[in-house]
């Protein structure tokens, strides 16, 4: 496939964007096609968070140094798209603070603790809207949703609900936890059905401060333009998106008990993730000529973005997968 090749994304989450402007910016016509739906990315808190990822979710923990090798892609790949990127710092609240911070240090992190306090400047964050909004410039945008697609004359047909279709000669799948759309081989089908949805709920709180994110057990407090956020609940197999405000409440009385008092919640965003048997997306080559997957990142959409741009656009244009793109690689399911 030539480096000035058109490539369609379908999804308009922050792995399909992720490639989508890198591909740009490789010199390919890149067009998303996306509804404009609720989008599990957008309404996330933005975290770059590899080393309390690999502390408190037992799934991510085996995957510790390939989480910190994507967080390292952050620098380059926000400059190369002109993304605001906060390398802040996260305060981790609760007793065990100190063994916490042995946990952390044992993984390769760098962490100090005092008295019940934990800090670490290993964890970054973005704010989620403005950067993906960012990552689509370079990219033709269609907001509509595709119903099938097909493979002719060595390149795709996506075809979509108002009735027109587009062709390109590579196709990303970027499709979250949607079901594989019709036409898709039977081989790729499955690999998709692998996919678990994850339904997760955070509270947008009433003001807009600054300064460390805080944790505590089963709880975060993110600050961000627009209003705090607070989170997240994971409710695997879910895919409805009807706020469940009692859900929440245990996680915002966790927090006024870790952090004081908070601003009232002033709404509720729900999106859905999908994770795979392993909690890694899979990402690459999907097993036909030009078709690749961005899918199912579980927690860490925005801390693996870069690294999977790169391995599709590696892929698309045909040259060597970096290391880390093994681990991903679709065809283990």
């Amino acid at each position: 496939m030539s480096t000035r090749s058109s490539v369609i994304v379908v999804g308009g989450g922050v792995l399909g964007l992720a490639a989508a402007a890198d591909l740009a910016v490789a010199g390919h016509a890149v067009t998303v096609i996306d509804d404009g739906g609720v989008n599990a990315s957008r309404v996330a808190a933005g975290m770059i968070a590899p080393a309390m990822e690999s502390l408190l979710d037992p799934v991510a923990r085996p995957h510790a140094a390939l989480l910190r090798r994507a967080r390292d892609l952050w620098p380059a790949f926000a400059a190369r798209h002109g993304l605001a990127l906060q390398r802040t710092t996260t305060v981790w609240v609760s007793p065990d603070a100190a063994a916490r911070a042995a946990q952390l240090q044992g993984l390769g992190f760098a962490a100090e603790a005092s008295g019940e306090q934990l800090s670490t400047d290993e964890d970054w964050r973005i704010e989620a809207g403005p950067a993906l909004d960012r990552l689509a410039d370079g990219a033709t945008r269609i907001e509509d949703r595709a119903t099938s697609v097909s493979r002719a004359d060595g390149g795709w047909t996506v075809t979509l609900a108002r009735g027109s279709a587009l062709s390109g000669e590579g196709l990303i799948l970027a499709t979250g936890v949607a079901p594989a759309l019709p036409g898709l081989p039977a081989e790729v089908a499955a690999r998709l059905a692998v996919i678990t949805p994850i339904r997760g709920q955070i509270a947008r709180l009433g003001q807009t401060g600054d300064g460390p994110v805080r944790r505590a057990p089963g709880v975060y407090v993110a600050p961000g333009a627009g209003g705090d956020r607070l989170g997240a609940t994971m409710e695997a197999g879910r895919r409805d998106l009807t706020p469940e405000p009692e859900a929440l409440a245990p996680l915002i009385a966790t927090a006024r008990a870790a952090f004081g008092d908070l601003a009232q919640v002033a709404r509720i965003d729900v999106g859905l993730r999908g994770a795979s048997p392993d909690g890694l997306p899979l990402v690459g080559g999907a097993g036909a000529p030009g078709l690749f997957l961005a899918l199912a990142p579980r927690r860490n959409g925005w801390l693996l973005a870069p690294l999977a741009a790169e391995i599709l656009t590696a892929a698309v244009q045909g040259r060597p997968l970096p290391d880390d793109a093994a681990a991903f690689d679709p065809a283990r399911f």
